[in-house]
């Protein structure tokens, strides 16, 4: 499973594959450090030891004080509908990212599954999310349209 890392200096959110160290920098395997495809800026990587214990601690949601409408992608069950609301705080760089699938305020999701990771169907696209993006995306249940009666 590709991790993506974070710039501590831009925010640029990318793949260590998609790095300079990883195409060509003949002490790429032994020097420890990322260097940030947008910005350059080099940062040591850090440990494996971190991720998994962020992994086993998760953050609870930084949303606390919230209408009982409203909830997060997390907090859908499979095949529930939802509309968006809000895509969290991310910053405008993920909002682009998202945008590009569809996921915007105001469009129609259904939750596909939750495990190993939250997949989200948007129109006739299905989008995995990183838990920690699924935890600050604000949406409200879409109520299912009742049958005519006959």
């Amino acid at each position: 499973m590709a991790e993506y890392l974070t710039c501590p200096f831009c925010g640029f959110e990318f793949l260590r594959e998609d790095t300079l160290c990883e195409h060509g920098c003949p002490l790429g395997a032994m020097c420890g450090l990322v260097r940030c495809p947008n910005c350059q800026y080099e940062y040591p990587e850090k440990p494996q030891s971190l991720t998994w214990l962020q992994r086993v601690f998760r953050r609870p949601s930084p949303y606390t004080d919230l209408p009982a409408h409203v909830i997060t992608v997390q907090e859908l069950k499979p095949g529930e509908r939802a509309r968006v609301l809000c895509l969290g705080t991310g910053g405008p760089q993920r909002h682009n990212s998202l945008a590009v699938f569809g996921l915007v305020p105001g469009a129609e999701i259904a939750l596909v599954q939750h495990h190993p990771s939250p997949v989200i169907q948007v129109e006739e696209t299905e989008l995995a999310l990183d838990p920690a993006i699924a935890r600050e995306v604000l949406v409200e249940r879409v109520e299912p349209v009742a049958p005519p009666p006959q």
